[in-house]
This record gives C-alpha cells, structure tokens and sequence, in this order.
C-alpha cells in the first residue's frame, strides 16, 4: 500500500485536534470526558503556579477548577490512579486493561535496587495489614526512617513499601489530603466488578494498541508504545503484525520538510478532512502537556525545541526552572517564565521570550496579558506582576 503522504500544516492541525488544543477552550465542562478523550492526565507535585494536572485540563476547558478532579476520585470513584510513563490519573473503567500494568510495574519495581533496599516481606506485610484493620492511611501514620547516609531521594522504608504495594495494585490511591496520597486495600476503591473481570493479556495488549493510535492519529511504533509505556517493543510489532490490513501506512512533514514514516488509524483520511483549524487563542501550555511530552516528536512536527530544566542544575539552565510553552493557533511562538505566590495573590512574570521569527506585537501582548489573568484566576491568585528586572 502507497503511503499517505501528510503535509506538515495538516499533521500539525490533527495533532492539536487529537489532544484538545484546537478548539477554543470554553464552554460546557465534561472533566470526565477530558480524560477520557486523552486517555490519561499525569500527576505532579510540582507548584510553581498550578499543579501539571490541574494545568492539562484547565487548558482543554478553562472552565475547570482544581477540585473537579478530586471529586472524581473520592468520592466518584470514575477515575483511578497509576503509573503509565509517570504517575498519573486514569478513566475507571480502564481497570480490567490495566491488570497487566500492575503485575509488569511490581515485578520492574521488585528488580529495581531503589526500591529493593531495605524493602522486605515482614514490612509489607505489617504496612497491609495496618491498613486493612486501620482504614485508609498516609506516609504521615508510619514512623520509619531510611537507613545509612541521606541522599537526594531517599525514601524512608515504609514510603517504599506503601510504593511498591500501590505499583503492585494491592493498594489504590483513596484519596488526597492537598496531594498527599492516602492508601486503601484496592478492593475497598476499585468497583468489584472491573476489579474481577478477567481479561486476557493478548487483549489488553490489543487494546492499549488501539487505543494508542486512536488517541494520537498516526503514530511510528515507538510511540505508540510509548503513549501507555504499559507494553514492550515486540507486543508492539505483533499487534501491528496482526493488523496490518487496517493500518494506514503514512509519510508526515516534518517542520524541517522531512518525512517519517508511521502508522495511522484506519479513519486518517476523514480524520484529516474533518480537524478544525486551531483557535488562534494563545495559550501557555504546562511542561507536562501530553500534546508536548515527547521532546523529539514536538521538534519533528512543531520545530519547537524545548527541554524541561527543573532537574538541570540552576548554572546550566538556558531558560529557567519551570519555563511554560506559548501556542498561538498551530505556532508555538514563546517561552514564559513565571512564579505564583498564592500568599501573596500574585502571577509574577520573570521572564518572557519570543521565537525566532515570532514579532512581540501589541495584539500578541494582549493576548498574553488575557490568558495570565485566566492562568491566575485558576490558581486562586488575584493579580499579574511583571518582575522589573532585566
């Protein structure tokens, strides 16, 4: 079969289409349906103005509040928590697809050193069974300590413990005290009929495929391993093995005029045909965002080179600690830099820059300027301040 070749301004407008980014984000607010529709949003603890998965969802409608999503993990227990690349939240009824996930995460993290020093059976068994006679606990009700010199991310013994049983799928997430995670036995969280339903693991395999390709459009193999991180290379050649038939081979532009070969989902061509072209609406975008995640992939199609620099030490920073992407319609035009201090009520904005090519005009500036107040208005902060430093 011929490849379908895609312009790059088209694979740019189906992507924003595939990830929420293209339609203006307003209007009736479904958060469920936002998650469903990405597939999972990740956590994250960091706050430097809201949190990454407050962040992600705000972005799809700005009508979302912080609390929108703890109500639906307690008390509606519609969505659960997990790992797929990271920690993040996912649609419950994922659950019967996900069986493999906890036995694939126990068995990396019992293999893992980081997680097997000083993690043993007495342990595991004491923190269970805590919680089975206690009802649901945080880290804050055990009391070891992590043993020989401290280090960056050391762990005391029984926060091992309590991570190991919740990648394991032995405890669930409950709820969260702010973001502190408090456990429960998963069969007092996950609804007793997706807890016991079983699927086979060619299925699930099947289906994390699938639903892979659905969410991105077209994607090489890698990727779409990668959207879950819940399969292997070789399940993924299998599956499109299986299904090659219903493929679609495609050739995407790069935004160097390149082309990469990839996989599309059997729809692409009405897909393509119907993908809005994106609101012009600028929006700063969390470093987080699943439309953004995979650096290579949004150079590739964007010409956006962009690197998260909150683990890079402060001297060998090139932007900042925690620099949030500017998209204005199909163009990622800018960088922001920017603080909030929720004592203080404020927005500070460091830093601002511009890309190569991108004019700093006034209407640009306004629209910046509306879309910080929106951004303050969603971490409960009451003004912008532009940092005068140079």
């Amino acid at each position: 079969m011929t490849a379908l070749k895609i312009p790059n301004r088209d694979a740019r407008r189906l992507w924003l289409a595939s990830h929420g980014l293209a339609a203006t984000p307003t209007g009736p607010l479904d958060v469920l349906a936002l998650i469903r529709d990405l597939g999972f949003v990740q956590l994250d603890s960091i706050q430097v103005v809201a949190r990454a998965h407050h962040h992600i969802l705000w972005s799809r409608n700005q009508n979302y509040r912080e609390p929108m999503l703890d109500s639906l993990l307690s008390p509606g227990r519609q969505v659960f928590e997990h790992f797929t690349h990271d920690a993040s939240v996912l649609p419950m009824e994922m659950l019967p697809m996900w069986q493999r996930q906890f036995r694939r995460m126990k068995e990396r993290v019992g293999r893992s050193t980081w997680f097997g020093k000083g993690l043993d059976a007495d342990l595991l068994q004491e923190v269970w069974r805590r919680i089975a006679d206690e009802g649901p606990l945080s880290t804050h009700a055990f009391d070891t300590r992590p043993g020989g010199p401290r280090e960056m991310w050391t762990r005391p013994p029984h926060k091992k413990a309590l991570d190991y049983l919740w990648y394991a799928g032995d405890l669930a997430t409950c709820h969260r005290d702010g973001f502190t995670k408090v456990y429960d036995l998963a069969e007092r969280v996950y609804p007793g009929d997706l807890r016991q339903r079983q699927v086979a693991d060619a299925e699930q395999v099947d289906w994390l495929c699938a639903s892979a390709l659905d969410r991105l459009g077209f994607g090489t193999p890698t990727e779409i391993r990668k959207f879950w991180d819940a399969t292997d290379p070789a399940e993924v050649a299998g599956w499109i093995d299986r299904n090659r038939n219903r493929l679609v081979p495609v050739e995407v532009e790069g935004a160097d005029g390149g082309w990469t070969r990839a996989l599309a989902c059997p729809d692409i061509e009405a897909r393509l045909r119907d993908a809005p072209a994106p609101s012009s609406r600028l929006r700063i975008l969390n470093p987080f965002d699943p439309a953004i995640r995979d650096r290579a992939r949004l150079k590739r199609l964007f010409g956006f080179d962009y690197t998260v620099e909150m683990f890079v030490p402060a001297a060998r920073r090139t932007w900042g600690y925690y620099v949030f992407p500017l998209l204005e319609g199909s163009r990622f035009v800018g960088r922001l830099d920017a603080k909030g201090d929720r004592a203080r009520g404020t927005l500070t904005v460091l830093r601002h820059w511009t890309e190569p090519g991108v004019a700093r005009t006034p209407a640009r500036v306004r629209k910046l300027d509306s879309e910080l107040s929106r951004l303050a208005r969603l971490a409960g902060l009451e003004r912008v301040v532009m940092d005068p430093a140079p």
